[in-house]
């Protein structure tokens, strides 16, 4: 039910391997930059409250910047191989349910 939702979207909704890597590493620096701000300007103001609200502001705009799938994170397409074909469904061999059983 949702894949059927996803797919009516009008824009594409996948990222591609490195563009996974690329907006890893880019939350981690946003997170870890406000981070210390954070902290510096907590401890110059003697507020921890600073330190936590300057984190949240960042994990916030780390996830607008890293979880849509932007155009630059879908830069380097995966290439499929293309189907092995297989030969018909009658003239594969079946195997009876009796025979397939294990005897005890």
């Amino acid at each position: 039910m949702m894949a059927n939702m996803i797919e009516k979207l009008p824009f594409q909704t996948h990222m591609d391997f490195q563009g996974q890597k690329l907006a890893e590493k880019i939350f981690q620096v946003i997170i870890v930059v406000c981070a210390v701000i954070g902290f510096v300007w907590g401890y110059i103001e003697q507020y921890f409250s600073y330190t936590i609200y300057t984190t949240l502001a960042g994990f916030c705009i780390a996830s607008l910047v890293t979880l849509p799938p932007w155009h630059f994170y879908r830069q380097h397409p995966l290439q499929w191989q293309k189907p092995i074909e297989r030969p018909e469904e009658s003239e594969k061999k079946e195997i009876s349910p009796q025979k397939a059983k294990k005897k005890k």
